[in-house]
């Protein structure tokens, strides 16, 4: 099992934040804008658990030795039942440096993007706070997060 995915299901964002690189880019399943740093990505992390119920790993896809994982998951969101998937990539340290979320139907993700844009005064205020983050809160595209029907033209 990797140590993200038992981070993850024992819903201890602490060690989910632990794994990630500082350079981590984390792209999102509802936003065009990647989201580039730790502070901002462990942000998201602990509003993902906010918002996500019922979820779970359902399978684990990689090389337990290799640099690149796919968790694939299902939650509730809204509810709208999702089906997504965790793409991992590991840097030289083993430390997550890109986390890249896909989610299924559209209207769990349109979900998804509703609860996640309620939650992004806290994320933001998150960001800020964390240690050395203290540009975080401008890397947040609110505007991108809640609008998943528009996506593909930007």
């Amino acid at each position: 099992m990797h140590p993200f995915r038992k981070a993850v299901e024992d819903r201890d964002a602490r060690a989910m934040i632990d794994l990630l690189a500082e350079n981590v880019v984390f792209t999102s399943p509802v936003a065009f804008k990647p989201y580039p740093g730790k502070a901002i990505t462990g942000a998201i992390l602990r509003g993902v658990l906010r918002v996500f119920e019922d979820f779970a790993y359902v399978r684990e896809i990689g090389d337990p030795d290799g640099r690149d994982h796919a968790l694939v998951f299902t939650a509730t969101v809204g509810g709208k039942r999702l089906h997504g998937c965790d793409f991992l990539h590991l840097d030289e340290d083993g430390r997550i440096d890109e986390l890249t979320v896909m989610v299924r139907p559209l209207s769990a993700a349109q979900a998804l993007a509703a609860a996640m844009a309620a939650e992004f005064d806290r994320i933001a205020a998150e960001a800020a706070e964390a240690p050395g983050a203290a540009d975080a809160a401008d890397a947040v595209d609110v505007t991108g997060a809640a609008d998943v029907t528009g996506a593909a033209d930007r």
